[in-house]
């Protein structure tokens, strides 16, 4: 089973705080790190934490604000002292290229590998090893990505009775049947291994969407996700304020969290304007009550259902 976690690096919205940093949320599957954002100081939450930004192997920015992307330069040239080798992919909203191209031409550094950026649109899906990652333009006042990591699907329950009752033994025939790939016993008799399985079972799902105001098309795209990561810039006394410069409340980010259906709602770009963060939380309880504002290095384990 592949372990996945969730590593909030950086939850306040705008500018650092004293308990909290710019975004950047990491995702750590397996051995690897995707990276959502990468506001100033990241490379210094990543000290910090239990994590290492030489894992790191993907990086997806949501908008260039610079709460959201100005950490780069210095996490890029810190790889590099770090002896970095293989690549890095950096992607973003349209003009990912040109951003990236110009951060790498300030002062006399340039990266001595690979760092190679992708500007990606609307409704766009990349495929890697065991999972996809979904894009979906949301509504800020610049042009932003919210992203979904979703898993490919998994085999389904492996019958041991039905199994046994064809003949198959105990032991390695099971573990090949298990990872999907059929087997021959004696006299030829071919097994696959939809004849001892059941129904696949969807993967893990988990949605980043940093700043926007509410937005419909986020029901769909997030619906049945594990955890749901959404801007909750204000609490709902400052609906107002919050729409006007692009952002939502806390109570509306619980509001997208019910009608999608999800199991678990975070709250993050919380304006330094707080002190006691439970007004924020209090208030997207009332509408969705498994809301939570995660603490900067909080780390969330996201279990496979069975």
């Amino acid at each position: 089973m592949t372990q996945l976690k969730i590593i909030f690096l950086g939850t306040s919205g705008s500018w650092p705080t004293v308990k909290r940093n710019v975004s950047s949320v990491a995702v750590k599957r397996g051995s690897e790190i995707i990276l959502f954002d990468c506001g100033e100081g990241t490379q210094r939450q990543f000290q910090k934490s239990s994590l290492s930004y030489m894992q790191i192997s993907k990086i997806f920015i949501t908008h260039f604000h610079g709460d959201h992307f100005l950490g780069l330069p210095g996490l890029i040239q810190t790889m590099q002292l770090n002896d970095r080798e293989k690549p890095l992919h950096i992607y973003g909203p349209q003009g990912m290229e040109e951003l990236t191209a110009r951060l790498l031409s300030l002062g006399y550094f340039k990266p001595s590998y690979k760092v190679v950026a992708h500007g990606i649109d609307d409704g766009s899906t990349l495929s890697f090893g065991g999972y996809n990652i979904h894009a979906l333009k949301v509504r800020h006042k610049v042009p932003t990505l919210a992203y979904c990591l979703e898993e490919n699907k998994r085999p389904g329950k492996f019958n041991k009775p039905k199994a046994l009752k064809l003949g198959i033994p105990e032991g390695p025939l099971f573990s090949k049947l298990q990872r999907g790939l059929p087997i021959t016993l004696g006299k030829g008799k071919k097994i696959t291994p939809k004849m001892v399985l059941g129904p696949s079972r969807k993967g893990r799902k988990i949605v980043i969407s940093s700043d926007t105001i509410p937005y419909k098309s986020l029901i769909d795209f997030s619906q049945g996700a594990d955890v749901l990561i959404h801007d909750a810039t204000f609490d709902s006394e400052l609906t107002d304020m919050a729409n006007k410069y692009g952002h939502s409340t806390a109570l509306q980010a619980a509001e997208i969290a019910k009608k999608a259906k999800v199991e678990k709602l975070f709250l993050i770009h919380i304006s330094p304007r707080y002190l006691n963060n439970k007004i924020i939380e209090n208030d997207a309880r009332k509408v969705f009550a498994n809301s939570f504002i995660p603490n900067d290095l909080d780390e969330i384990e996201v279990k496979l259902k069975k």
